[in-house]
């Protein structure tokens, strides 16, 4: 599997921004370059989405699970598909 070409952004910080990312950057700071610093920030952005998307599965399903037995009725494929278009 190839590995998608880099994408260059250009993002422009002034004030309180600038000077937090310059703290957390360089000698003192947690990251050697600002580039390490926004990877992280994205990766932790994307974990943490996932991770809602997750809890509000396990909620769906918690909530599947505790319905009566009586609540469930047979469905096709077809029917899944065109219930879930409908929301």
């Amino acid at each position: 599997m190839s590995r998608p070409t880099p994408t260059t952004m250009t993002v422009r910080l002034s004030g309180p921004l600038s000077d937090f990312v310059a703290a957390n950057v360089g000698e003192h700071g947690a990251y050697e370059n600002v580039s390490e610093y926004v990877r992280d920030l994205i990766r932790r952005d994307k974990e943490r989405q996932e991770a809602e998307a997750f809890e509000r599965l396990k909620a769906e399903l918690a909530g599947a699970y505790s319905a009566p037995e009586s609540s469930y009725k047979p469905l096709t494929a077809t029917d899944v598909i065109a219930r879930n278009r409908a929301r």
